[in-house]
């Protein structure tokens, strides 16, 4: 396996804008899977929650284009996808930036001329305090990755989903958007906000054939947040966030299922 990096790249910021984009091409013998022949992008795909669905996706038969921040966290989740003969490649992009969003789905035309799947899986924690100690700039930062850069992702790359009159779009909530999180409120705020943006745009995309789904997680085990006095092995894990996506997307076409509620079984 080798991976051939574009000298061009994505501006996706201070932080990425002169970071190459990868494009290697993990390819796999391909059995006749549920996704043969689909086109997947997942956001904050580089570790957790991201780098699982990635998996799953590609295990389904999808060809995943693996998207997020930082290049050495996206070319460990390809690399692991091609070892179990999955189809995937890492692009740089911040969804927070919409210039670098519309240049990952420039990419994504150019090479594969549509988008099949949208999971939109990067956000960032929000637990330090009460509200009123907040400092703005964190506020910000929490609502434009969690919602905003859904948006920014929705607005891009919906319009390949109408032209092809087909599409799955699965964003990626939590709980805490069903219910009070105390020193927390800048993510609910967000999570409560994505959650109203799914159902909305579920209504809006039904008529081109496109669904819309949220998945909410409760306590999941990865580092967005830290979890003192949960036992992480009654926690849920990125697995079985990354099973309920694979249901999601592989519904009878008749069907639609717009929310999964995904709780541990035993408090943790």
């Amino acid at each position: 396996m080798t991976i051939d990096r574009d000298p061009s790249g994505i501006t996706t910021g201070a932080n990425t804008k002169d970071l190459p984009v990868t494009r290697p091409l993990l390819a796999g013998p391909r059995l006749a899977r549920p996704l043969n022949d689909q086109i997947a992008i997942v956001t904050g795909g580089g570790r957790g929650i991201g780098a699982a669905i990635a998996s799953k996706l590609a295990e389904l038969g999808a060809h995943v284009f693996v998207c997020g921040r930082t290049q050495s966290h996206l070319d460990q989740t390809v690399q692991s996808i091609g070892a179990a003969a999955g189809s995937a490649e890492a692009l740089l992009c911040d969804v927070t930036t919409l210039a670098s969003v519309q240049e990952v789905a420039r990419i994504v035309e150019d090479q594969r001329q549509r988008c099949d799947i949208l999971i939109n899986n990067a956000g960032i924690g929000g637990f330090g305090g009460p509200l009123h100690k907040l400092d703005p700039g964190e506020w910000d930062s929490i609502v434009s990755t969690n919602l905003r850069g859904v948006y920014y992702c929705m607005h891009t790359f919906a319009p390949m989903m109408i032209r092809a009159k087909t599409g799955h779009i699965v964003n990626i909530s939590s709980l805490a958007g069903k219910n009070a999180l105390p020193n927390g409120a800048a993510y609910a705020a967000s999570k409560w906000g994505l959650n109203g943006l799914s159902y909305s745009a579920a209504e809006e995309l039904r008529e081109h054939g496109i669904r819309v789904s949220v998945v909410c997680p409760g306590s999941t085990n990865t580092e967005l947040s830290p979890h003192v006095g949960k036992d992480p092995k009654r926690m849920l894990q990125p697995e079985d966030v990354a099973h309920a996506v694979g249901m999601l997307v592989t519904q009878s076409p008749q069907s639609f299922c717009s929310e999964i509620l995904l709780r541990p079984t035993t408090r943790p």
